[in-house]
């Protein structure tokens, strides 16, 4: 199993970062935009649809308030394993660290996963960081 481990340093609130990670309908606009089109909802999946016109389902596993942390699996497309997480945690000197991990099988996907999750990191730091111009 391939694991994909990010860590992002923001200059911004926690308690910022956290809202916007935990607003999972809105993940397009508030959280990765550019990089996804648009989100909906249907039930406890979301459906987003990126800037490519790829379409991806994804299970929202857990919303933990206490710990800053969601958790949600890809169901359906090329993956027989697609599950992460993005934790919130309060750095120093108002700065946050967001940590994404996720795990993928097969192995041969994690590729464009990998770059899937570097060009969302680009987009995560332009939204969030207050120090990005």
């Amino acid at each position: 199993m391939a694991t994909i481990y990010k860590e992002i340093s923001l200059q911004a609130d926690p308690d910022d970062v956290w809202d916007a990670v935990r607003d999972v309908a809105a993940v397009h606009t508030r959280l990765v935009p550019g990089v996804l089109a648009d989100t909906r909802m249907d039930g406890n999946c979301r459906v987003v649809t990126f800037a490519s016109g790829l379409l991806v389902r994804e299970l929202i596993v857990t919303i933990d308030d206490q710990a800053r942390r969601l958790v949600y699996a890809s169901v359906g497309g090329r993956a027989t394993h697609h599950n992460a997480s993005f934790q919130v945690c309060a750095g120093t000197e108002g700065r946050t660290r967001l940590v994404w991990i996720t795990d993928v099988l097969p192995d041969e996907i994690a590729a464009p996963i990998r770059e899937t999750v570097e060009q969302c990191t680009e987009a995560i730091k332009k939204a969030l960081d207050k120090s990005t111009p």
